[in-house]
């Protein structure tokens, strides 16, 4: 059995299924135990699709109605009105749909992800906000994506699931400097780290300063770090700390009920 986060306020909402899976429940083995659903991951493709059926299951889909994108750490947005192959993913970082039974999904392993629902309006979207795109303004463009089919975002909540926190994301000066010369309040979201000229980056802050900035009904963060919690989650970036071969993907989906 696929095991998923849930968060409280998208659980309140009628018709409306989410989860942000963890790593377990799943049945793949070494580095990917168990519930990966890395498509683009070296683990064994019948494994895969196996992990992804157990979450379809959970989230209440048929498996070829659990969709995900090419993930490519941009602003774009597609929106969804039928299944597609996976073979042919669009390239995109968030997906938004108003067709019920449709299960729309996100991939990480340290990004964050965020999943968002206008339940009065039938509208709901899913989001992959690692730096490059939560700076680019990927939950932005969600959001106006979400108005387009409908959605209005004073009623819109969103919840943000597990990624890697603040202790566990240093980063170097050229990093900061990218944020800060978008917007010097930025410096607010990093910290000194113990190595000389290094920070630590709060993603979630980030991601939640943007969210609110935009004017969004409310906002849920569920607190988790994937780096901090191997048992439980994934982490690209851990991963390359142990010198690991690969490593696995979560997905967080929502769909509507219908």
């Amino acid at each position: 059995m696929a095991i998923m986060l849930q968060s409280n306020s998208l659980a309140a909402l009628d018709g409306i299924h989410h989860g942000f899976f963890t790593r377990a429940g799943g049945v793949s083995s070494g580095c990917y135990d168990s519930l990966n659903a890395g498509v683009g991951s070296n683990d064994q493709p019948a494994h895969v699709a196996e992990n992804r059926s157990r979450m379809a299951a959970a989230i209440g889909v048929a498996p070829e109605r659990l969709i995900s994108v090419y993930q490519i750490h941009s602003p774009t947005v597609v929106i969804a009105e039928m299944p597609w192959d996976a073979a042919a993913r669009p390239k995109a970082d968030a997906i938004v749909t108003r067709v019920a039974k449709l299960a729309i999904a996100v991939s990480t392993a340290d990004c964050g992800p965020i999943l968002f629902a206008d339940a009065q309006a039938g509208v709901i979207g899913a989001a992959h906000a690692g730096w490059r795109g939560a700076l680019s303004g990927v939950a932005e463009s969600t959001i106006a994506t979400m108005e387009r089919c409908g959605a209005d975002r004073s009623h819109i909540m969103a919840a943000l699931g597990p990624m890697i926190r603040q202790p566990s994301y240093e980063v170097g000066p050229e990093f900061e400097a990218q944020f800060t010369a978008d917007d010097p309040e930025n410096e607010r979201f990093f910290r000194s780290a113990s190595r000389a000229g290094h920070s630590l980056f709060d993603l979630a802050g980030y991601i939640t300063a943007r969210l609110a900035r935009a004017g969004i009904g409310q906002i849920e963060d569920l607190g988790r770090c994937t780096y901090a919690e191997p048992q439980t989650f994934f982490s690209y970036r851990r991963s390359v700390h142990q010198r690991e071969p690969d490593y696995g993907r979560h997905l967080s989906a929502i769909a509507l009920a219908g």
